[in-house]
């Protein structure tokens, strides 16, 4: 169903899926675009994602009964809620140690300006937990949606556009031991800026 919406929205092109590991337990980091990301990667992904996200993102009136059908982990700031990153943290070790598949966002917030924003420690902390391979993935093509904070904040804007072209690449998954945030954060923008080159390639026609 997820997969079916996501084409009738936009015009996807998904590139190495197969990095995804047919089995066993995986961390797949992408940026974080829109309020729709969660859907489009669960579209492409092979096989069913437990996606982190930011508890007022997993609280949105209009997808969080969608959140809760996939068993997304809200996250909230130990500010906001004393004890939650580390309730989170445990939802996804138990997760991992099940052999599913945990997507994470760890700019920690949608983008302000369509750009890859500086990783913050979660990827981090996940993996002292779970030493599984990481997998990174760049989107592009949804800034400017709806679901983005271009020209003001997310789903305040009425649709605009229809089908547009949206991009999603895989990398090669990188061995817990050389996940180094840096690393990671650095292969994700390599892999945005393949996409960004497909979405504006059609722009140009």
């Amino acid at each position: 169903m997820v997969f079916m919406t996501v084409h009738l929205m936009y015009r996807m092109r998904f590139q190495g899926r197969r990095h995804i590991p047919a089995h066993g337990p995986a961390l797949v980091v992408c940026n974080h675009v829109g309020f729709v990301d969660a859907l489009v990667i669960g579209g492409a992904s092979p096989r069913p994602l437990r996606f982190m996200m930011d508890r007022p993102i997993y609280e949105s009136r209009w997808l969080n009964w969608l959140f809760r059908l996939v068993g997304a982990i809200p996250v909230d700031s130990d500010r906001r809620d004393p004890g939650g990153l580390r309730r989170a943290l445990e939802q996804v070790s138990q997760a991992l140690r099940d052999g599913e598949v945990v997507m994470l966002f760890p700019e920690g917030r949608l983008t302000p300006d369509g750009e890859v924003q500086p990783f913050r420690r979660g990827l981090e902390l996940i993996l002292a937990r779970d030493a599984v391979p990481v997998v990174p993935a760049g989107l592009a093509g949804l800034w400017g949606s709806w679901t983005s904070h271009c020209n003001g904040p997310a789903l305040s804007k009425f649709p605009r556009r229809f089908r547009a072209r949206v991009a999603l690449y895989f990398g090669e998954p990188v061995p817990p031991e050389e996940a180094e945030r840096g690393r990671i954060e650095t292969r994700v923008r390599a892999l945005k800026a393949e996409a960004d080159a497909w979405v504006e390639s059609g722009r140009r026609v």
